[in-house]
């Protein structure tokens, strides 16, 4: 089993923007040794290390873990997709064996066409190039973008995280169900079943969070979507184990090796692990 969706940071590094310390479950570091703990408590074999700066740095530094840590499979990096040293940039981070990804931080840029620069052509066709996938950390208002962005580079490896973070806490699922029906119609891209406990709110319930798991099953299918844990940030609304047996417990009704492809072999496919 892999989960495909992890953080780890060093709050002394600087580079965290959001994180602040009224996040006080997660403003502490989270190593390693930490993530082991949770992995080998449910039976989670690997990770997959996300990004959670704006920077090549901390692309570099998620790098240097993923060479150390034999439970980390793959990093989602960053680069600067309006630098003019992108494709370059890239290519040099492209150099560890460990980058499987890259992934702008969509949802906290202000302009919502931002995907849809055509200064950003040249990071968005080295991605391509150098076989990369997108990670699109994308809101329900950029759906529609994505699949214009979707349309303009078919050959476009990506996946949605979140499930491009719904308003469950709110009750919205009309608007968001349409376009990720339209997003998975679109082409071969996939989604990962991660972080939306987060969206639902502390007082979330399993039948409150339900219907958009059904939803993104009935989009995507066994063979598109991706568990991930969204550890440590999971924890604003949740726990690791919790999570986890939640998951299971909305796709028991899969075969097994259904559920053998949501947890893992998806990802592993996807991401070329």
């Amino acid at each position: 089993m892999i989960d495909a969706h992890v953080h780890l940071w060093r709050l002394a590094r600087g580079d965290y923007g959001w994180l602040t310390s009224d996040l006080d479950v997660i403003y502490r570091d989270f190593e390693a040794a930490d993530l082991r703990q949770r992995l080998q408590a449910t039976g989670v074999e690997q990770a997959v290390l996300v990004q959670a700066a704006p920077t090549i740095a901390e692309t570099g530094f998620l790098l240097e873990i993923a060479e150390s840590t034999p439970e980390i499979a793959g990093v989602v990096g960053w680069i600067d997709f309006e630098s003019p040293t992108a494709a370059k940039d890239l290519a040099g981070l492209g150099k560890s064996p460990w980058l499987k990804s890259v992934r702008p931080m969509i949802q906290d840029i202000s302009d919502p066409d931002w995907m849809l620069k055509p200064e950003l052509d040249a990071a968005f066709r080295a991605v391509i190039e150098l076989d990369l996938c997108f990670d699109a950390l994308v809101l329900p208002q950029h759906l529609k973008r994505l699949r214009t962005l979707l349309a303009r580079y078919p050959d476009l490896r990506v996946i949605v995280d979140h499930g491009a973070k719904p308003l469950i806490a709110q009750g919205v699922i009309d608007g968001w169900a349409e376009d990720m029906k339209a997003i998975a119609d679109s082409g071969p891209v996939h989604c990962k079943l991660s972080g939306l406990l987060t969206e639902a709110g502390p007082d979330w319930t399993a039948d409150s969070v339900r219907p958009y798991v059904e939803h993104l099953l009935a989009c995507f299918g066994p063979e598109r979507l991706v568990w991930g844990s969204d550890w440590p940030v999971l924890r604003l609304a949740g726990d690791y184990r919790g999570w986890f047996d939640l998951a299971q417990s909305y796709l028991a009704e899969l075969s097994e090796s259904e559920r053998a492809g949501v947890f893992g072999e998806n990802a592993r496919r996807f991401y070329r692990l």
